[in-house]
């Protein structure tokens, strides 16, 4: 098949917004303040002043800023939204449909299977349905790998939140020619769409599903599009095993063979990875995106998150898709990431509090390319943030805000969210999209799905 890849960028998707006002001058006070960035330590009674999109101001407000919104965070805490660094949203409607089974056998007998039937508005209300969850626990910014991503891209667009797509790519069968193609289209039709908060990466599922000769394909368009690639590796055993016995090396050096790392990379799972293997993703500055509930939901083992971290490799975090997981609870994904290394490694130190916080947030955003942008509370800064209100049990006393992120917090926790400087989440409410119309679609269509 023709590859069509035009360069004309005259298409392009603006803000569809029915009667919602998405920017205003927004004034939050009385917050504690956990920038993220040069200083970890929280800063209390603060004042972040936001124009349009933008971090204004922090501590001293000009009396000249017209604020046409004021928000009092009442002593919470004021932090960087959080990135969910690898998901795949639409599978919130395959949730707690296929459990307790090995990944291959989940895989092959119960979720391509049933991904065979979605159709794209499926895929949509599944993309919302995931984005409402996400919002919910504090979430401004995701990486997303699935088909139909026009359809995702659709959900952003709505939900008023940031992301980073990838069409998933495979030739594994005799649709790989399409994909590519497709993924060219969305390449073409949504990279910098929604006001510039969805950016669109080339997303090869992974070295067993791609053969060399289309993986060398995928680095060659991504070069061509100027993007990243999202793709997984080392994910189980069973495919470090397979990648030997076929190449007679490990993911990680087969892919670094073929060219991919000359490419920006983002790559989610790396289990199970040797000392080669991480001193290869260092030297090429591959990011990591850690998923520990999916890796230890489908007993892939414990990703070796210390000593990637102690070679220099940015590691981020992630959820996973909401079957193999079986949320979308960044929260819940930062304390374990924060205690189960302590006990893989019998060392208390092992991945702090403050490390997990920032997988969640700082190196997100440098592992999507994006941490000039967000991740921390900075002037000139794009205004991503979230409030938590802390004014509850489980938070009290108030020793340590770092501690209490990664040990105490909840997703419930999550007050107030704000996207790109638009409101989308105040006092525990959703602004941009209707959560009740959004799960009676996916109820319905997950009748019909499984009626099938």
């Amino acid at each position: 098949m023709e590859i069509n890849l035009r360069h004309d960028k005259t298409h392009k998707h603006f803000e569809r917004i029915s009667g919602r006002v998405k920017w205003m001058n927004i004034l939050i006070k009385n917050a504690i303040i956990l920038p993220l960035a040069e200083e970890d330590t929280p800063l209390e009674d603060m004042r972040v002043a936001v124009e349009k999109n933008v971090i204004k101001y922090i501590g001293e407000i000009p009396a000249d800023f017209a604020a046409e919104k004021v928000i009092d965070a009442k002593g919470g805490l004021l932090m960087p939204g959080l990135v969910d660094a690898h998901t795949h949203v639409a599978m919130s409607l395959l949730r707690n449909y296929a459990d307790d089974l090995p990944l291959m056998e989940w895989l092959r007998t119960r979720i391509w299977p049933a991904e065979e039937k979605l159709t794209g508005e499926d895929v949509y209300w599944g993309s919302l349905l995931g984005m409402a969850e996400l919002i919910k626990s504090g979430v401004t910014c995701f990486s997303d790998m699935y088909f139909f991503m026009e359809q995702t891209a659709r959900a952003v667009e709505e939900a008023g939140i940031r992301a980073v797509l990838a069409r998933g790519l495979m030739d594994s069968d005799e649709g790989g020619e399409k994909r590519i193609q497709e993924a060219i289209n969305f390449y073409e039709s949504w990279n910098n769409g929604a006001g510039g908060r969805i950016r669109v990466m080339a997303g090869p599922h992974s070295p067993y599903t791609c053969s060399p000769k289309y993986l060398s394909r995928v680095i060659e368009l991504a070069k061509e599009l100027d993007t990243g690639i999202h793709i997984h590796i080392s994910e189980s055993a069973h495919e470090v095993e397979q990648s030997f016995n076929k190449y007679g090396k490990s993911p990680v050096r087969h892919l670094h063979d073929l060219g991919m790392f000359d490419v920006p990379t983002v790559a989610a799972h790396c289990v199970h990875l040797c000392d080669d293997d991480i001193d290869i993703l260092a030297e090429n500055n591959v990011s990591i995106v850690y998923n520990p509930t999916s890796n230890l939901k489908l007993a892939n083992g414990f990703a070796p998150v210390e000593k990637m971290r102690k070679k220099g490799v940015n590691v981020a975090l992630g959820t996973d898709g909401p079957s193999s997981n079986n949320n979308l609870n960044m929260f819940e994904e930062i304390h374990i990431a924060a205690v189960i290394n302590k006990s893989v490694n019998n060392d208390a130190t092992s991945v702090p509090a403050v490390f997990a916080v920032k997988m969640a947030t700082v190196n997100g955003a440098k592992a999507l390319g994006m941490d000039e942008e967000i991740g921390s509370i900075e002037i000139g800064k794009k205004a991503d943030l979230i409030i938590i209100d802390t004014h509850k049990p489980h938070f009290c006393p108030g020793h340590n805000a770092i501690s209490a992120l990664a040990y105490s917090a909840q997703a419930a926790d999550v007050k107030t969210v704000i996207a790109d400087g638009e409101i989308v989440m105040e006092d525990y409410e959703i602004k941009t999209i209707d959560i009740e119309r959004i799960m009676f679609e996916a109820e319905r269509i997950a009748r019909n799905l499984f009626s099938k």
